[in-house]
């Protein structure tokens, strides 16, 4: 562990079209070996995408995606007496919504159509319902720490 203490927050600033931190972030989690112009064709194209079939403001659509994929609980492994043991804790701020974009990253990676922006496209869209990978992945997890609340003590 370091000794000089936590590093600081970057300020990152907005993106260029949609002039949204969300957006910004979101490009920077889609980036891959430092290829940011690369990442950006891929959101902006998969927001087009969102634009055209949803009729309906892409970054808002984003942003329920988020909001519907953010994880409230999860579990960590706590050793207890030679045992290990699940322990549900809450989710902070930061972390839920790195997770919710990983999350969503991942099911779209893993969806089998024509182009990254397409399968980025057509999970946001399907998060923003309340359904899709990423979501599923949010409900598993709540349920893991809704079956391990009995060692909700062990937290420290």
């Amino acid at each position: 562990m370091s000794r000089r203490g936590q590093a600081g927050k970057r300020e990152i600033p907005p993106d260029l079209k949609f002039n949204s931190l969300q957006v910004s972030k979101f490009i920077n989690s889609v980036m891959k070996r430092g290829k940011k112009r690369t990442a950006e064709g891929i959101v902006y194209d998969a927001l087009d995408i969102i634009e055209k079939q949803a009729k309906k403001d892409p970054t808002v659509v984003l942003e329920q995606a988020m909001k519907n994929a953010i994880p409230l609980l999860q579990v960590k492994p706590r050793r207890v007496a030679g045992a290990t043991y699940q322990v549900p804790v809450e989710v902070k701020g930061d972390r839920g919504i790195m997770l919710a974009m990983r999350w969503l990253l991942a099911a779209a990676r893993a969806r089998k159509d024509k182009s990254m922006a397409e399968k980025l496209a057509a999970e946001l869209m399907d998060a923003a319902q309340g359904q899709g990978a990423a979501i599923k992945k949010r409900e598993d997890l709540h349920k893991t720490a809704q079956a391990n609340r009995a060692f909700v003590h062990f937290r420290y």
